[in-house]
């Protein structure tokens, strides 16, 4: 559920207008709505109640400091992957008892920086890593607490860019060498060893490739506490997915996977982590465009956005799926007629869809794009000197730029051209 929906005929953002959002920034923008933060977030937060845990959102889906606030007063955690990310939780409020730092490519100034400014753990991928955080600990005199991330050999039945746990990803240490990678750390000095963490794929719409990994993980635990090491943490990632293609089908529910944490490792008393972000905000955001042109072509039709995918690079990028609606409600019984669906960037991949229906538009009429309120804006980018697009929050019959478009000049400004030129 969302908080994206028709009245009168026309889309709102919660208690707000759509067409008002447009004509106070133009288009194309993102538009994030407050309620279905809150929802979602709580949706999981409810599903894990009865055991010891912390939802760490993962801010590498939706970095705005206005979302993070959002998240941080309700009491989120969050999940960082670099050091920007990292300052970010920060800015936003959240103390460094509730950030956890993921990443398989850790800088040494990164690590220094955390271990000063406060974390709840270090997600540790791999040997090298264990040992400059044991190091730049030990220079700090401080203990840094780890969960070494296994990578458990599991499928998880996503898209290959976004796989994380078989045994060919980048992700991890190999389940079968953790015992003796937990051997060293717990020798090393400045460590802390708190934990096991796994994660294995965003976009995950089955249960199965979970109970898998949680049961390896669930065995792992008991292995390392015979080994006398006191495991009393379990990061278990995020990955549940989002129903893109809404008429297509239902991905399980927070509760259900919550269900399976609690069938296969709430027994052992450890205090659970996960770390969802696409689920919490992915519908929580739309991104809104113009049509600038009908274009026939030989064949077939082509609808011309303002919004490119230098702004939305998902369907580029993955061949990811967004429904594509009129902010006006079609009347009844409108017929839809395909069109692909471009941009105007000088890229033939600037397509965001090929022989969708849609309704009739014109040129100055908006169309919205549902389930972009995650790797939307934040994996947005600048190509073809095009301004990156606002962000606005709304709640309730409020709104504002939480994000404002830079100007030409602001773009500009940050190149600088050599004295000898």
């Amino acid at each position: 559920m969302d908080h994206f929906l028709y009245r009168d005929g026309v889309l709102h953002a919660e208690d707000v207008a759509i067409p008002e959002i447009a004509a106070a920034v133009g288009t194309p923008f993102y538009v994030y709505s407050t309620a279905t933060l809150e929802r979602h977030f709580k949706l999981f937060d409810d599903a894990l109640e009865g055991l010891d845990h912390l939802v760490c959102f993962a801010i590498k889906s939706n970095s705005n400091l206005a979302v993070l606030r959002v998240l941080g007063n309700l009491g989120a955690g969050m999940d960082v992957v670099s050091g920007g990310e990292y300052l970010r939780a920060k800015a936003a409020g959240v103390p460094g008892e509730r950030i956890v730092f993921s990443g398989v490519g850790k800088t040494r100034d990164e690590i220094r920086m955390v271990l000063q400014g406060g974390i709840r753990q270090f997600n540790v991928e791999s040997e090298p890593e264990l040992r400059a955080i044991s190091e730049i600990a030990s220079e700090l005199g401080v203990s840094a607490p780890i969960a070494l991330r296994v990578n458990p050999d599991v499928d998880a039945k996503t898209h290959e860019k976004i796989a994380t746990g078989k045994s060919e990803n980048k992700f991890g240490i190999p389940i079968a060498k953790a015992r003796a990678v937990y051997a060293e750390a717990a020798a090393l000095p400045g460590i802390a060893v708190v934990g096991v963490d796994v994660h294995i794929g965003s976009q995950l719409t089955e249960l199965e490739p979970f109970v898998a990994a949680f049961t390896k993980v669930r065995e792992l635990t008991l292995a390392l506490r015979a080994d006398g090491h006191d495991i009393m943490r379990l990061d278990l990632g995020g990955g549940l997915g989002i129903p893109y293609e809404r008429s297509n089908f239902a991905p399980p529910l927070p509760v259900e996977y919550a269900g399976v944490i609690k069938s296969v490792l709430g027994d052992l008393g450890c205090e659970i982590e996960i770390e969802p972000g696409r689920l919490i905000s992915g519908n929580a955001g739309i991104m809104v465009s113009s049509v600038i042109y009908l274009k026939q072509g030989e064949g077939r039709d082509f609808l011309i956005l303002d919004a490119a995918m230098n702004d939305l690079v998902r369907p580029s990028m993955y061949g990811a799926h967004h429904d594509i609606i009129p902010v006006i409600e079609p009347a009844p019984g409108t017929e839809a007629q395909p069109f692909d669906i471009v941009g105007p960037v000088c890229e033939t991949g600037d397509t965001f869809a090929k022989a969708r229906a849609m309704t009739p538009v014109g040129p100055g009429d908006l169309v919205a794009f549902r389930s972009a309120g995650a790797y939307g804006a934040v994996m947005a980018s600048e190509y073809n000197s095009r301004p990156l697009i606002p962000e606005v929050l709304v709640n309730g019959d409020q709104f504002a730029v939480i994000r404002a478009r830079p100007s030409f000049e602001e773009m500009l400004g940050r190149d600088s051209i050599p004295e000898w030129l």
